[in-house]
């Protein structure tokens, strides 16, 4: 019999999922937890596996397309249906091979060939290549990285040939204002534009972001924080850290960890909405914001409360290199309940931040600049930094918002080499 296989849940909060691209073909045998495709969420890059034994029979759902939890992907002929009926189709599969192989030789498959990832289009951009003069050796003829570096090291660049306009785009050009919204609808894509389908991770991201702001009152509030001894006391012992740990100490380890503890005191903000209700949980969990070259993803620190700075630092390094090499799983991302971010790494010195739908508040750490400040009545060069709070004013208001960031500045300027340590 034909077994079904459904889009599986993959996160917490996630309702659908991109394939991004399938694994397996029809016919194809696949034993059980065999991985049979890729899909992206906005939470997380994921092998699907098979939850049978059997043949590929049909692939329902097709690449690049979004599909909500529970919705059929494809169809697996089961191990015991396929020994009962190989005899009889063995003759005729053979005869389907081939001719598929025939025209496979003749005619080679490039549905694939323009659907380029940011990463490809990224390169092509940044050293004048015509993606369509390129030939992908990926599936489907998609054009890999590789293509578009190999083509960079040979220093043989296709170039975008110059369009001359024709007589019905001149004709486009000077139509009359009655005309204008038709003639801008044919002329969406120039020549040398390059249409970039806003699918998978960036659509999930895009859809996340419209309803947070669509349904979340957001608020805004702004502390500036003295970190002046903190800076002295990761710097002086950096480099030994490094040396005995083997990952970087960062100053956001320091700022994940005042955060966590600070919302063990006003567990308020470690909240999330449940429509008729408030869960205020007990796990303090922390979102982080990881960039990748295709994404923005944000896995999660567990336990953020009961771990040292040097556990942070160590998670932030792990989960960091496991989103850049696409290795993030379905439970890396699940569980947040606040989310710090670490806006300062792009040289932002105030942001206001939009709040991880269904959590109470976001918190940007934003650059640690000198400045000159006010000291016993004397000017001093101190090292300063913006801590910018997103909150949900369903949630929170501002008197315990402005409590929390006042404690996480209390505990960030009272760090240094005599009070604190990493381990």
């Amino acid at each position: 019999m034909a077994e079904k296989i459904s889009m599986p849940k993959l996160g917490e909060s996630v309702t659908e999922g991109t394939i991004s691209s399938w694994l397996v073909s029809v016919g194809d045998k696949v034993n059980k937890y065999d991985p049979i495709a890729e899909v992206m969420t906005d939470k997380v890059n994921a092998e699907v596996p098979s939850s049978f034994t059997g043949v590929v029979k049909e692939l329902v759902a097709q690449e690049g397309e979004t599909i909500e939890v529970g919705q059929l992907m494809c169809y697996i002929e089961t191990e015991e249906t396929v020994e009962s009926t190989n005899a009889q189709k063995a003759p005729a599969e053979h005869d389907s091979q081939a001719n598929v192989s025939e025209k496979n030789a003749a005619d080679p498959d490039k549905s694939m060939k323009k659907r380029y990832s940011p990463a490809v289009l990224r390169l092509a951009q940044e050293n004048d290549i015509d993606l369509d003069a390129v030939d992908g050796t990926g599936r489907g003829g998609r054009i890999t990285r590789k293509d578009i570096e190999k083509i960079i090291a040979s220093g043989q660049i296709p170039q975008t040939d110059v369009v001359s306009p024709t007589a019905s785009e001149k004709e486009v050009a000077s139509a009359p204002d009655n005309t204008k919204g038709a003639a801008e609808s044919k002329q969406t894509t120039q020549a040398g534009d390059i249409e970039i389908p806003v699918t998978g991770v960036r659509k999930a991201i895009a859809q996340n972001m419209v309803r947070s702001k669509q349904e979340i009152p957001h608020a805004w509030m702004t502390v500036e924080v003295d970190v002046t001894d903190l800076v002295k006391y990761r710097n002086k012992i950096k480099h030994d850290f490094k040396q005995k740990e083997g990952f970087g100490l960062t100053f956001f380890a320091f700022f994940v960890k005042a955060v966590a503890q600070a919302l063990k005191e006003y567990p308020q903000l470690n909240s999330t909405w449940a429509g008729d209700k408030i869960i205020q949980r007990k796990d303090i969990n922390l979102s982080i914001a990881v960039a990748s070259d295709q994404a923005l993803y944000v896995p999660v620190i567990k336990a953020a409360d009961d771990k040292s700075i040097k556990g942070i630092a160590k998670e932030i390094y792990e989960l960091a290199m496991k989103a850049r090499s696409g290795k993030l799983t379905a439970d890396d991302m699940q569980g947040g309940t606040f989310t710090v971010n670490n806006t300062g790494s792009f040289g932002s010195i105030h942001s206001m931040g939009v709040i991880n739908h269904p959590q109470a508040a976001i918190l940007q750490v934003e650059s640690i600049v000198k400045r000159p400040m006010i000291i016993n009545d004397m000017f001093a060069a101190r090292d300063m930094v913006n801590l910018s709070l997103s909150l949900d004013h369903r949630i929170l208001d501002g008197l315990v918002s402005g409590n929390f960031l006042a404690r996480v500045k209390e505990i960030l300027e009272n760090i240094n080499e005599e009070k604190t340590t990493v381990y």
